[in-house]
């Protein structure tokens, strides 16, 4: 067990994981949060929107990326209890707790948005579930990448707060790799671009090859390298011998 009650030994489940990640009050206010500022843009979208540009696609693509902000947090968070716990943590079942709560989260934004443009008193657009298939593959998407960076961030920094902060570091890659002209190509190995084409609803061979990249580079790299840091870390540091 943990400080806060939650446990974070060899035996954790997944099921135990997901328990920690609503465990204490302030992760509680965070999902929240999380899922309100959902609801309220979708809602918000639906009303101001004008009919000839309310589609499933244009209300969900701001809905995730706002709730895509907050989601790492939850993994950083998730992460961070490992280099508290006792003995030697096992990563594995913190990430699968991870990626279900992000899928799960996008799952609810698809709803909030599917609810609010059915709903919508004033019409929509005049074929408003275009790409309603890749846009709702890509909801999901987007939330486990983004949540795989906050864990792996959460994994390689003991601070909380730092791993947090730094969770936002891909967006502003994103912008300074736009701000140079020979390095603009790069921008589509960042996850916020990998963002924009998933919840654009255009998605083609090499977009879906670049989001590989995006999943291999900031998702698996990331974690495989806080583990192995976490697992450095809880090595026993062997005694000095004297002759």
């Amino acid at each position: 067990m943990n400080g806060e009650g939650t446990y974070t030994g060899l035996g954790e489940t997944i099921g135990t994981a997901l328990r920690r990640s609503a465990g204490t009050r302030p992760r509680r206010w965070l999902l929240a949060i999380t899922l309100v500022v959902g609801l309220l843009t979708a809602v918000g979208l639906s009303m101001t929107l004008p009919p000839a540009d309310r589609t499933f696609a244009t209300i969900i693509e701001p809905v995730q990326s706002l709730m895509s902000v907050t989601v790492p947090f939850l993994g950083v968070l998730l992460a961070g209890d490992l280099w508290k716990a006792p003995g030697t943590a096992r990563p594995l079942p913190s990430l699968l707790a991870a990626t279900l709560l992000a899928a799960a989260v996008g799952v609810f934004g698809l709803v909030v948005c599917a609810l609010a443009l059915a709903v919508a008193s004033s019409g929509s657009a005049a074929d408003p579930w275009l790409n309603a298939g890749t846009v709702t593959a890509g909801s999901v998407l987007v939330q486990i990448v983004g949540q795989l960076v906050g864990t792996g961030l959460g994994l390689l920094m003991r601070s909380p707060v730092i791993a947090c902060l730094a969770t936002l570091a891909p967006m502003g890659l994103w912008w300074a790799l736009g701000a140079v002209d020979f390095l603009r190509p790069a921008q589509a190995f960042t996850p916020y671009a990998t963002l924009r084409n998933l919840l654009s609803g255009h998605m083609n061979p090499l977009t879906w090859t670049q989001w590989v990249a995006v999943l291999l580079i900031w998702g698996v790299g990331l974690n495989v390298l806080g583990a192995a840091r976490l697992r450095r870390s809880q090595q026993p540091t062997p005694r000095a011998e004297y002759a």
